[in-house]
């Protein structure tokens, strides 16, 4: 695939322009879908967009990225490209991202694959003939491409194709990519709706840390190290990134698997970008663009009516592989 097929719309030229638009002023495109809560067996719930469809046309699954929801632009761009090729599609919501906070001590975070594995499971029972494919995007892409790998050949043959679009390859790079310079926005605005939730927690699980110090947390690096990683049975937060940073299950990825990533992406250096594993492994096509900012790629002659490259082109190789 040539990434330097996507130039950037000329109303939207640089990184952080391209990351805030599509982040935050790019409109949603429509998607006629239906929220459903889906209980989990351990007593959590995720609710979940819905496109519906035949049961037997395929079926896209899609993964947020981090304190985001399905409601978030690139989602509904996705489901939109679904829709237009008679797709149906499911939009997750990670725990506690959909506007209600969720039930049990623990959330959500990027190396979590058991709950997408649950959701796969359910979707191939209620759809038993229709083909899936995935798409993750950004933190969600992390999720998705360590599935991948730690399933291999055992991936359910029901999957026939996967793409990332600004996937954090490696989580503590990316940490400290955002830490930097006007990264450091997008890193405040990150910490704090994950103390917001943390905080809404302690309501109901008063023991789950202290008060004070959690509100005293500036950074991704401090917050997981006192929240995600010992919620989630981590060490600490060096121990949590290590374990659950995708880099390391791209080698064992056995479906054609699209990754997209811009060399300019705030969230992410250039030099983490995972080259080696796309030459050695024949199942990976990358797209790495010059530019593109982080969840951006946006083109086009207006504004008002952006293309979101980075979608089209995530359709056009999830359909090739059906």
């Amino acid at each position: 695939m040539d990434a330097a097929a996507f130039q950037p719309a000329w109303w939207c030229p640089g990184a952080h322009l391209q990351t805030i638009w599509a982040g935050a002023l790019r409109p949603a495109p429509c998607a006629p879908v239906a929220r459903t809560r889906w209980e989990l067996p351990d007593g959590d719930f995720l609710d979940v967009d819905e496109l519906a469809a035949d049961q037997s046309v395929p079926h896209l699954i899609i993964l947020h990225g981090l304190e985001s929801s399905s409601r978030a632009a690139a989602v509904r761009g996705l489901l939109s490209q679904a829709r237009q090729r008679g797709w149906g599609g499911v939009a997750v919501n990670f725990r506690g991202c959909s506007g209600q906070p969720n039930r049990l001590r623990r959330s959500y975070h990027g190396g979590d694959t058991a709950d997408l594995a649950w959701v796969i499971h359910r979707v191939q029972a209620a759809h038993p003939a229709s083909a899936l494919v995935c798409v993750g995007i950004s933190l969600g892409g992390n999720v998705l491409l360590k599935y991948l790998g730690e399933q291999g050949d055992a991936l359910p043959p029901a999957i026939r194709a996967a793409a990332a679009i600004s996937a954090p390859f490696n989580l503590a790079a990316s940490v400290q990519a955002l830490g930097q310079g006007f990264s450091r926005v997008y890193q405040q605005r990150l910490v704090a709706t994950l103390k917001q939730k943390t905080f809404e927690k302690l309501t109901r699980h008063p023991d789950l840390v202290d008060g004070r110090t959690l509100r005293a947390v500036r950074t991704l690096g401090e917050f997981d190290d006192l929240v995600t990683a010992p919620t989630h049975g981590f060490k600490d937060a060096a121990a949590y990134w290590a374990a659950s940073s995708c880099a390391q299950f791209l080698p064992r990825i056995r479906r054609p698997t699209l990754l997209i990533n811009a060399e300019d992406d705030p969230f992410l250096p250039s030099d983490a970008l995972p080259r080696q594993a796309v030459a050695e492994n024949p199942w990976l096509t990358a797209a790495f663009s010059p530019r593109g900012g982080h969840i951006g790629f946006l083109t086009g002659r207006w504004p008002g009516l952006p293309m979101a490259w980075a979608e089209h082109q995530t359709a056009a190789f999830l359909a090739a592989h059906l």
